[in-house]
């Protein structure tokens, strides 16, 4: 009996050594460490059960499982908090054991930055809700979204009794805002920067371990590497990660702002910069942040100013000169990396370029996740569909477009708020939530920076307000929307894609609203461009309006761009006499873009003419517009089916035969037939009013379109002639021979 208790006492006091990995983003600010579940069995602790971390100091966390894919490795994963707490960073060894826990009698906390308001004994029984169930030891750090603050960070004074204390409901929490450690800011740690993971992971190759372990460099005979360029478009996460980067290792962090460097007096500027790099090697090892660095370091050929040439020199001579920088890693950043000067982008300098690229849907999701941590919402909202319909959203893009959920929400409960009291009661703060429609509300404010000067306005056209044309709507289906939601099956068949789709047919036969039909049910962004609109008297200018296109059609991938009246951009070479050959040179620049050295991926090209014989052959052959779907007059069913959706919801009068219609109309085209609608609904009208005395000024029962509106309305509208439509057959026939 007596071997059995000492072998449980010795099981209990187990312990382990793991390395420390980032959590997952749900768990940031939970006090949670997740191991391996054999690990748990080892150290004999249940889901749920206290562990204490020891690293350079001892904290406490609750035990959670790890996901399969991350078992077997030997790891513990840890929020920025609990690694702050523990004194440890990513890839160090912690000593994790289970420990009994006393529930906690009174809390004595402390906020760790300036504060914008006073806390009040109010908030004090909030923030003790929001801590409950966290072990807490006395110098640990808790974060906490309180409301009217951005994730408050809050130092444990004391505890009430001493040692690993457990927050239950009948803790009292005091706050003592004197006994704060001052202005500090909130720290950004590598779980608040969303799907950028293996961005990230080269960036601590560069930097971490250089820093920490120089001895393997030398071991290796190699010199470490001193410099890394952070690109991409803005608000992708260049500046935060540099954050995240001086947050997570000890190293003296100096951030420099480009513009900053530049002085009106010579030699103050190179100086300036000599200052900060002889600063930065006294207190090595240290980090020197470049942000916006092609403001100091444009290319010397190009730039006019002496300044900024003499700047340059002097920024290429300390990352690469006689003196060595020791141990100083320069990270710059730019969201223009062709404009910096191409001395400074070689090794030795910059050893490594890492491109911070626009997120895809699951690194949309995941930054989603972060943005909304702190906000209370509703059972509805589904944070995995808003990540699939933000195509081309940045990270600052969806962090506005969760701000912009929050504010639509407020503005619900702005009329309930007595703005006379001092401050609003929780009860009325505890009603917020934010709802789904919240969110597809604020998408209608928000859009994606990286297209907001070319994006769209897409009208709310579905393929059910399309009449007719079912077999084209079913090829566009196929090729812009099945890719879209069956992605991992078309790239499991290996299928191509078109890249350019060609909608030819006479006018008014719905070329442009298939445009807008295709936009609004994929779901992508929409670049419209009108044929003419990017021709320019100014030499070079219409061929640079197609490439910004293109650029910000992949930037914004996946993306349909679609050129109406294409015909007038890229005729047939040879027949723009006089023009100084602008046409020619813009088709040139079209054909290099669909079909050239440069992979076109995630970019549908849409286009639309009613004249297919003027376009330029070379355009039109497979692997530029590979699919060209012509849209003919409608037939009899069609008709039916086009009458049938634009007299949705009118008040038709008994007489009125849809199909008699339909057949009548033999020629017509939809934009002839949507005319013959409205049109026999005003003639309606004006009869209803001539006839209006007799009648209630608001009574509209009586009022209903005829047969004889309609009639009308075909004698007004003169149809397309039958020698028009063979006109259009021909010049067809003509093209498809050549």
């Amino acid at each position: 009996m007596k071997a059995r208790r000492v072998t449980a006492i010795n099981t209990a006091l187990k312990s382990l050594r793991l390395r420390v990995s980032e959590a997952l983003t749900k768990d940031v600010g939970r006090a949670i460490a997740r191991i391996d579940p054999a690990h748990m069995e080892e150290i004999n602790v249940a889901v749920g059960d206290i562990i204490e971390i020891i690293g350079g100091k001892r904290t406490a966390a609750k035990v959670m499982p790890t996901y399969p894919e991350q078992r077997g490795k030997g790891i513990i994963q840890i929020d920025g908090i609990s690694r702050e707490n523990a004194q440890v960073t990513l890839g160090d060894k912690v000593e994790i054991r289970k420990i009994s826990v006393k529930p906690a009698v009174k809390v004595i906390l402390a906020p760790v930055s300036a504060q914008p308001r006073a806390l009040k004994q109010e908030d004090t029984g909030y923030i003790g809700k929001l801590i409950e169930g966290f072990p807490l030891v006395q110098g640990d750090k808790v974060r906490i979204n309180l409301f009217g603050f951005q994730s408050q960070e809050f130092l444990v004074v004391d505890t009430i009794p001493k040692d690993v204390v457990l927050v239950h409901t009948g803790t009292t929490v005091n706050v003592k805002p004197e006994e704060g450690t001052g202005d500090r800011g909130f720290l950004v740690s590598y779980e608040d920067i969303g799907g950028l993971h293996k961005e990230i992971q080269r960036i601590r190759e560069m930097i971490e371990l250089p820093l920490k372990y120089p001895e393997l460099f030398n071991r290796l005979g190699i010199e470490a590497p001193k410099g890394v360029l952070l690109y991409g478009p803005p608000g992708t996460g260049k500046t935060l990660i540099a954050r995240a980067v001086a947050n997570e290792t000890d190293a003296h962090f100096f951030h420099v702002n480009g513009p900053e460097i530049i002085h009106r007096f010579y030699g103050e500027s190179e100086a300036k910069l000599r200052a900060i790099f002889e600063e930065a090697s006294k207190k090595a090892p240290s980090i020197i942040f470049l942000d916006e660095i092609d403001a100091i370091a444009p290319k010397r050929e190009t730039v006019v100013g002496e300044v900024e040439k003499r700047v340059v020199a002097q920024l290429l001579g300390l990352m690469d000169g006689l003196e060595s920088r020791g141990q100083v890693v320069v990270i710059g950043a730019t969201n223009i990396p062709n404009s910096l000067d191409p001395a400074l982008r070689r090794p030795g300098r910059f050893d490594r370029e890492i491109a911070i690229n626009i997120p895809d849907k699951h690194s949309r999701l995941e930054i989603l996740q972060i943005h909304t941590r702190g906000m209370p919402l509703a059972a509805d909202v589904d944070l995995k569909k808003v990540s699939e319909i933000t195509h081309g959203y940045v990270g600052a893009d969806l962090a506005a477009l969760c701000k912009e959920a929050a504010m639509v929400c407020l503005r619900k409960v702005l009329p309930k708020i007595d703005f006379s009291v001092e401050r609003i009661p929780y009860e009325l703060l505890a009603e917020l939530q934010v709802t789904m429609a919240d969110f597809y509300e604020a998408l209608k404010e928000v859009e994606p920076s990286a297209i907001r000067e070319v994006v769209a306005e897409v009208p709310d056209v579905h393929w059910s307000d399309v009449g007719g044309l079912t077999e084209i709507k079913q090829k566009l289906m196929e090729v812009v929307e099945w890719p879209l939601k069956y992605t991992g099956l078309f790239d499991y068949a290996k299928i191509e894609l078109p890249k350019g789709i060609l909608l030819y047919g006479p006018p008014g036969t719905g070329k442009t609203l298939l445009a807008k039909a295709v936009a609004t049910e994929s779901g992508v962004n929409f670049i419209s461009v009108k044929g003419p609109e990017l021709m320019s008297k100014w030499v070079g200018e219409s061929e640079k309006g197609v490439r910004e296109v293109f650029k910000k059609a992949k930037q914004a991938a996946p993306c349909i761009v679609f050129f109406d009246e294409i015909d007038a951009l890229v005729p047939t070479r040879g027949t723009g006499g006089g023009d100084a050959h602008v046409t020619e040179r813009v088709l040139s620049q079209m054909l290099t873009e669909l079909d050239g050295v440069e992979e076109l991926k995630g970019v549908v090209v849409l286009a639309a003419s009613n004249r297919p014989e003027l376009i330029d052959p070379a355009l039109l052959r497979p692997g530029r517009f590979d699919l060209r779907l012509e849209l003919l007059v409608p037939d009899v069913d069609a008709r039916l089916e086009i009458f049938q959706i634009h007299t949705r919801g009118k008040p038709l009068a008994e007489d009125v035969d849809l199909v008699k219609l339909a057949i009548e109309t033999e020629g017509a085209t939809g934009a002839d037939i949507q005319a013959i609608c409205n049109r026999a609904a005003l003639i309606a009208v004006r009869e209803f009013l001539q006839n209006r005395e007799s009648l209630s000024p608001e009574d509209y029962t009586a009022f209903s379109i005829a047969t004889r509106h309609f009639s009308a309305a075909m004698e007004e509208l003169k149809l397309p002639e039958t020698d028009e439509l063979e006109d259009y057959k021909g010049r067809v026939l003509t093209m498809e021979g050549d």
